[in-house]
């Protein structure tokens, strides 16, 4: 091949493939659909509220924060023992204004049978008043953040704390004033467990809720499944009903903060299937079927829903983690809200509401979405994993998908072929 030949068919691959980067990542960002529309400022009734947010983030990211009704920052606290914690998940806003959360941070002395300085996990009581703070924390130290970090906890009435404990796959029940652990209940006792739970993602229980005096609803992620676990009068537990015995992954697929709605219906972030789905006992079968789903609101597909809760108006909030944002829809599916946040977000409560059980709402029974946006799964074999991997390491804009992923593989291709010729030319 002649020098100038060489030198002119590798400068347009080169070109090429910043033409094609810039087309794509370009008109992605050109055309994205604008997450934030809040409530106006002089709302009332039900937007005349806040959004209390906790963010799980990529790396030493997470916070809690709460937004006024018009999408602007009341406070936000993103503090550990290092400056910076590692993750936020849960948030419960208790009765005297402080903020209950679960929490994974490191550079912890106290150590176990773990290497010093180590990580912990586990509660956090934040004072948003005058300045965010913590004024409590109770911890223990785990192995590793990932798999292993408290997902929920809330207060019950009695003013003890229930937790979802997924380092060693148990719920429990601890004091609040002493410390003391009151109540255990190991999944163990219910489903066939590894020697050491703490050296692999068993079952990663990431959830749990009061739905009653002594039961409790219970989200097992890794085998699609929902407990509902009663305390016995000997101080143990036990399973009274599995939701999707099955495990069929078409009905849940690792899903996240289920919320019981009323006898035999629960809501549920449907997380790696995209969606938020209603699902009921049949009155004849016994069993659970999706009476409801929605996969997308306000021109946008969700993508890994993590949290959803019923409102008192029948208006759903719900937690959209990748797409960096939280969002109220109505019974339609149509949005009546919606809020960017950043890094991850992992639960949103709409106050002063909260996650209340038992909040029915009536629905058609059929899978609803607003305009165009519904479906199902738009997982894309390889580029699909490799994204949710990037999403956990560093921060990634909200609009990046596999296409992307995939125009940039070519660009680099291009470049590098173009970059050979030109050498070689």
């Amino acid at each position: 091949m002649k020098r100038g030949t060489s030198l002119r068919r590798g400068g347009a691959l080169i070109l090429a493939g910043v033409l094609l980067s810039a087309g794509v990542f370009g008109g992605a960002w050109a055309l994205t659909p604008d997450r934030n529309s809040p409530a106006p400022d002089d709302a009332v009734d039900e937007s005349d509220t806040s959004v209390l947010v906790g963010v799980q983030g990529p790396g030493p990211r997470g916070n809690v924060t709460e937004l006024h009704a018009n999408g602007t920052v009341a406070w936000t606290y993103d503090g550990g023992t290092g400056g910076t914690a590692i993750s936020y998940q849960n948030v419960q806003m208790l009765e005297d204004g402080t903020v209950l959360t679960t929490f994974a941070d490191d550079g912890y002395e106290q150590c176990g049978e773990y290497e010093s300085p180590c990580k912990h996990t586990g509660v956090r009581i934040i004072d948003p008043d005058p300045e965010p703070r913590v004024v409590s924390e109770w911890s223990y130290p785990v192995r590793t953040r990932k798999d292993s970090e408290v997902h929920d906890a809330e207060r019950l009435p009695s003013g003890d704390v229930l937790v979802a404990d997924m380092e060693y796959e148990s719920i429990f029940v601890y004091n609040h004033s002493t410390g003391e652990r009151i109540w255990t209940w190991n999944a163990s006792e219910h489903y066939e467990a590894p020697s050491d739970p703490t050296t692999e993602d068993w079952l990663h229980i990431n959830d749990v809720d009061r739905i009653g005096e002594g039961r409790y609803l219970v989200s097992v992620r890794n085998a699609n499944q929902l407990l509902i676990v009663e305390r016995t009068d000997d101080g143990g537990g036990e399973v009274v009903e599995v939701i999707n015995a099955d495990q069929d992954p078409d009905v849940l697929n690792r899903q996240h903060n289920p919320q019981w709605i009323g006898p035999g219906r629960v809501l549920v972030a449907d997380s790696e299937n995209h969606r938020v789905v209603e699902l009921r006992r049949s009155g004849t079968s016994d069993e659970w079927e999706v009476a409801w789903a929605l996969y997308g609101t306000g021109a946008m597909t969700f993508d890994w829903p993590r949290d959803a809760d019923r409102l008192p108006s029948g208006n759903t909030v719900i937690t959209d983690t990748r797409n960096d944002r939280v969002v109220v829809v109505d019974g339609n599916g149509s949005l009546v809200r919606s809020y960017a946040t950043e890094a991850l977000p992992y639960e949103a409560d709409v106050l002063p509401h909260g996650e209340q059980p038992g909040l029915e709402r009536d629905v058609d029974g059929s899978t609803v979405g607003d305009g165009s946006v519904g479906g199902a799964s738009h997982d894309v074999p390889v580029l699909s994993a490799l994204l949710a991997a990037l999403h956990h390491v560093v921060p990634v804009p909200f609009w990046l998908s596999e296409l992307h992923l995939f125009a940039l593989a070519v660009s680099v291709a291009l470049w590098g072929s173009g970059a050979w010729l030109v050498v070689r030319g």
